[in-house]
């Protein structure tokens, strides 16, 4: 495709040569000849100007660059709606039911549905139009999956579970799996009986190896539109609203309620039996022990307000100079009662040169200095507060 074309398409403002052949979309540094690459964020301008892409979407404050640019709104959406013109679709899949699949009685299917070989759709699941389930998926008895929705090879969608329209679930997910529940009787654990379903609702995506827990008794569900990364583990009765976003590896403990919009980054964990509300986000790797408010941001374990998390970093970086100045101090203190005379003041002594000198070694003293460490960085935070 021509750039004169391609900035037209685009709706862009063409600053170059319109007669440059664009035949492919690659990162700004990895671009080669006749590649379109955008610069969406100043960190890049840099690389911009060596890049050996053909030409570059930009925003309309961006820095002169030596090669042909269309100017954008937004350039980063722009790149988005340019690799679909210029990187081919994948072929659509042929509908119809592959001769090596087995259907159940009564199963349901819309038009235009594909369904993929050695996969097992259970009795009295429905599946919408245009819907694709690929090889080797399990669907359980009377599950229902909404229409345009594509199954990736490999999931296990349990019995009576209801998925959306346009949902998508990767590889090696599996959604209506038993919830976690057990309760001991004084010998063994006994199981609690899982006997809801997950209602997954329109829009969701599910990255791959998820697994999505079925309620104890009611129902799991995941609101529309939101995503999921890989590796995401929700328990039983987790209720997640509209919009949200789930990074790898985020664990959910049963019957939490996580509001709308909500982002949890990487390897965040939540305890059961707390909300989370609207539009909060939880840093990675954030343990989450009581509910967190709507519009928070909360990082570390347990979880905290950003901005406190950060002094506590901050604090804890600190700590060996504390620790010194504690042992320095606890000298000073011993030589100064030892010149006044202070009964026990040999002793004293000796114990805070003994002290400093486990100190600088990092050995078990710093954990009696430690305390005083913690208590002078956590009045200096509470001031600053």
């Amino acid at each position: 495709m021509r750039l004169g074309e391609l900035a037209h398409r685009l709706g862009g403002c063409l600053h170059g040569d319109p007669e440059v052949e664009i035949t492919g979309v690659a990162g700004i540094r990895e671009a080669g000849e006749g590649d379109l690459t955008f610069l969406a964020n100043p960190r890049f301008e840099r690389e911009a100007e060596h890049t050996r892409a053909a030409a570059i979407l930009v925003a309309a404050n961006h820095q002169r660059l030596s090669r042909p640019v269309i100017e954008l709104a937004n350039p980063y959406l722009g790149f988005l709606e340019a690799v679909k013109m210029l990187r081919p679709a994948v072929p659509p899949i042929p509908s119809g039911v592959h001769p090596s699949a087995i259907l159940g009685f009564g199963v349901k299917l819309g038009a235009s549905v594909s369904i993929g070989a050695h996969t097992v759709i259970e009795a009295g699941v429905s599946i919408g139009d245009r819907t694709v389930i690929s090889p080797l998926v399990y669907v359980g008895r009377g599950s229902r999956i909404g229409a345009d929705g594509l199954v990736y090879p490999g999931v296990v969608i349990r019995e009576d579970c209801a998925l959306g329209d346009r949902i998508i679930v990767h590889s090696g997910s599996v959604i209506g799996a038993d919830g976690f529940g057990f309760l001991p009787d004084g010998q063994q654990h006994v199981k609690i009986p899982q006997v809801g379903r997950v209602v997954v609702e329109d829009d969701v995506e599910i990255g791959a190896c998820c697994a999505i827990d079925r309620g104890t008794v009611a129902e799991t569900r995941i609101g529309r539109g939101t995503k999921f990364d890989n590796l995401v583990h929700i328990g039983h009765n987790v209720r997640i609203g509209e919009g949200s976003l789930l990074i790898a590896q985020v664990g959910i403990g049963g019957s939490t309620v996580i509001g709308r919009g909500v982002t949890l980054a990487g390897q965040v964990g939540i305890v059961g039996h707390v909300e989370i509300g609207d539009g909060a986000q939880v840093g990675a790797q954030a343990g989450v022990i009581s509910s967190v408010p709507a519009g928070s941001r909360v990082w570390s374990t347990p979880a905290m307000p950003l901005a406190q998390s950060k002094r506590v970093s901050a604090a804890i970086k600190r700590t060996p100079g504390l620790l010194r100045e504690v042992a320095s101090l606890k000298r000073r203190v011993a030589e100064l009662e030892g010149r006044l005379g202070v009964g026990g003041a040999d002793g004293d002594s000796s114990a805070a040169d003994a002290s400093d000198g486990h100190a600088s070694d990092g050995h078990a003293s710093d954990g009696q200095a430690s305390g005083a460490g913690a208590s002078a960085a956590d009045a200096r935070a509470a001031d600053s507060e």
